[in-house]
């Protein structure tokens, strides 16, 4: 394992910019410390004790914010468990898994067997979908279903446009500083631009050594194992995973796919719009 902070201010920044005080948020919480085999695990209890549990694993690179939306207006519906992956906040474990075997899905076992969770909604987003389907791979006793949102692992984008549209920009960024870098990388990623959310972003893209990582992809004999039912989300004008390529893909080479929607117009983390239609698509599903 290996730390993905790339120094000690960038350790106390993001410490700061993740630690999130119990009322700043419009709802009731727990947080709940985890310790698996792979070090410290954060998880953000909320929602309904007596609904169905919904296990929440966000992505990186600003989804954050997108994640806590989800959590707010799903909170009526479900028992909702946001698990703070190995690669976040400052907050966990300062260290990054490989990608290139089960590590992942045991972390996510021990997580989940330590909640004590069964029948669970599985829902992971951008790199949480990698992390939820190596969960699938490894164990899918403590899941009934899946939902994946612009999930990593499916597809990738075109090379040359991720290098010019965020790599580039991303090096010049971390040599420059310059602000209007780390905002034309934003308008890449993000439908709707957001001050909080740059802020967010601008420091987890100069500190983190994961930033846009390349992730491997599930093999067509991977997916023929996937047994237990999944949905997919894609977006329409995602840069790293198109949406179409994603959805085309997963209808070639899943036999547990069900249901999927394409969001329209929409970037890589959602709009307002993206996220009604992402919570009224799960309700849909989760009836």
């Amino acid at each position: 394992m290996i730390s993905f902070i790339n120094s000690p201010k960038g350790k106390k920044e993001l410490k700061a910019l993740f630690q999130i005080e119990p009322d700043e948020l419009p709802l009731n919480y727990e947080c709940l410390p985890i310790e698996t085999s792979f070090g410290h695990t954060s998880v953000l209890a909320t929602g309904q004790e007596n609904k169905p549990p919904l296990v929440l694993v966000y992505g990186v690179n600003g989804c954050a914010p997108f994640a806590l939306d989800l959590v707010i207006r799903l909170k009526d519906d479900f028992r909702v468990f946001a698990i703070d992956g190995m690669q976040h906040s400052g907050l966990n474990a300062e260290s990054v898994l490989s990608m290139q075997d089960e590590s992942y899905g045991q972390w996510m076992y021990e997580v989940l067997a330590w909640l004590n969770i069964r029948n669970a909604v599985l829902l992971g987003i951008s790199f949480g979908g990698f992390i939820s389907w190596k969960t699938l791979m490894l164990d899918q006793r403590h899941v009934s279903k899946g939902i994946f949102i612009v999930p990593a692992g499916f597809v990738n984008g075109s090379k040359w446009q991720i290098l010019w549209k965020i790599r580039l920009p991303l090096q010049l960024y971390r040599w420059l500083k310059h602000p209007c870098l780390a905002r034309q990388i934003s308008n890449e990623l993000f439908t709707e631009q957001k001050e909080a959310g740059l802020d967010c972003f601008s420091k987890w893209a100069f500190h983190s050594e994961m930033a846009f990582s390349v992730v491997p992809l599930i093999t067509k004999e991977e997916a023929q194992k996937m047994k237990k039912p999944f949905h997919l989300i894609a977006a329409e004008k995602d840069v790293l995973f198109p949406g179409v390529k994603m959805l085309n893909r997963a209808k070639a080479i899943f036999p547990s796919l069900g249901e999927v929607l394409l969001l329209k117009d929409s970037r890589h983390v959602p709009d307002i719009s993206g996220n009604e239609q992402i919570v009224e698509f799960i309700r849909k599903l989760t009836k």
